[in-house]
């Protein structure tokens, strides 16, 4: 630090009028000592604003990766729509690359139980977010078993609800299920549409059983033979033949009821209402694993296995190609997630017409389209 009053570039000469003055004494002395201490103060107020500036700097940037959380990220719970198979193995990847954490959240996945279940949890407060079946969310809602929850994307375009079986089952068309047992989880949406299928499809409700299972042991049950089919998304084809080391045989329900829509991602009303932005934010992150799922599905697979042992990578995969067609219809516009009001309107008529439906509903009771992707 440069002394007041001394200039090292003057020579020191008893005879120089420009020499360094004398040592200042008394009053000189204390004038001396505040300049100095001016000086220092002024250098170290300067130092800490640069610091100060700089950490906040590093704090802006930190908040908006982190969706404007204040650098802390919101802790979010979310339920897989059936178990863990490789058919919702996008959140795991939208958690694994760090899009959710990009959104401001902390993602914290557990496996859901079928349509009723993923309802319940999330109406009750034990989850945020879930992917229901929006045709069993309206026979719930038409019926009055459930409320207070609200559907914002779509998951896939079309339905992939059916009855799956194995070869030796003799079990090849809708026909065919009269007088064999199936195994579902009672809130499912396959087994409460059954009743509206059967209809449509020419069967006999009343001469098929239903028993009780759980998502992730229905192919078990199905491989060991206990039962002649389960309720299972058509993609589960890769994930059966896997277990049972037979050739799986699937009914589609799409085949006789082409205009319902397959997975919707729901949250309750009270957070739809009380957090919109949080709810968008949400969603496009969960969305952005899906589609980088769809578009690398063995590196999806290998994410799931890395987080659920007992997933199989290469079934996962070959669920999410088969998958894709359903995510990405020629009725769902160019963006992944959209949803039609009309297209729900004609499912809401479906059902109507097959007698399913208690009370009548509107597309707006269980959608916020202010909410869902547009087109």
């Amino acid at each position: 630090m440069a002394v007041p009053g001394f200039d090292p570039s003057r020579r020191f000469r008893r005879d120089n009028p420009l020499r360094w003055p004398a040592a200042p004494v008394g009053k000189d002395m204390v004038l001396l000592m505040r300049r100095l201490t001016r000086t220092v103060a002024t250098a170290a107020l300067a130092t800490a604003l640069a610091l100060v500036s700089a950490c906040s700097s590093g704090s802006d940037k930190s908040d908006d990766a982190k969706g404007g959380k204040g650098g802390s990220l919101e802790k979010v719970t979310y339920l897989t729509s059936f178990g863990n198979f490789g058919r919702d193995s996008y959140a795991w990847v939208a958690k694994d690359k760090g899009f959710f954490k990009e959104a401001g959240f902390d993602v914290d996945i557990k496996a859901g139980q079928g349509t009723g279940g993923v309802i319940q949890t999330v109406v009750g407060g034990q989850a945020d977010f879930g992917p229901i079946d929006l045709t069993g969310g309206l026979l719930q809602l038409g019926n009055g078993q459930a409320k207070d929850f609200t559907a914002v994307a779509a998951i896939q375009q079309r339905t992939m609800a059916g009855i799956a079986t194995v070869e030796g089952k003799n079990i090849n068309s809708p026909k065919d299920l009269e007088g064999k047992k199936l195994a579902d989880t009672p809130g499912s949406v396959v087994r409460n549409l059954f009743p509206t299928y059967a209809r449509l499809a020419g069967v006999d409700a009343s001469k098929v059983t239903w028993v009780n299972g759980e998502a992730q042991a229905l192919i078990g049950t199905l491989a060991s033979g206990s039962v002649d089919g389960i309720g299972q998304f058509v993609v589960g084809q890769p994930t059966i033949e896997a277990v049972s080391k037979k050739k799986a045989v699937m009914l589609p329900y799409s085949n006789v009821m082409q205009d319902l829509y397959g997975n919707v991602l729901i949250t309750s009303s009270k957070i739809a209402k009380e957090k919109p932005e949080m709810v968008k934010r949400f969603t496009a992150a969960l969305l952005k694993g899906l589609e980088y799922s769809l578009a690398n599905s063995k590196e999806a697979g290998e994410i799931l296995k890395k987080n659920v042992d007992a997933a199989n990578p290469v079934a996962a995969a070959a669920e999410l190609d088969l998958m894709a067609a359903y995510v990405r219809s020629g009725n769902s516009g160019t963006a992944i997630g959209t949803l039609d009001s009309g297209r729900v309107a004609k499912s809401i008529a479906i059902l109507q017409g097959a007698g399913a439906l208690k009370q009548n509903i509107t597309p707006e009771q269980i959608i916020d389209f202010s909410l869902a992707p547009k087109a």
